[in-house]
């Protein structure tokens, strides 16, 4: 096993369908500029309530990459 050296990032992520989703949004726009990325932990989530219906996810997770 390499040792390794990770640099943290903080997204936040939104969906209309889903804690998941809006993850996985997060995930997919910073892999357009960063590279390496290896893990991520939700550090916040939230959701936009309208007429008593869940409208809108918010996650906020770090997301650690390695450095090259």
């Amino acid at each position: 096993m390499n040792d390794h050296t990770y640099k943290h990032i903080v997204l936040t992520g939104t969906s209309t369908k889903s804690m998941e989703d809006a993850v996985e949004s997060a995930i997919a726009r910073a892999a357009k500029t960063v590279r390496n990325m290896r893990w991520f932990q939700i550090t916040d989530s939230r959701g936009h309530v309208d007429k008593g219906k869940v409208t809108q996810w918010q996650v906020t997770i770090s997301v650690g990459f390695t450095l090259e």
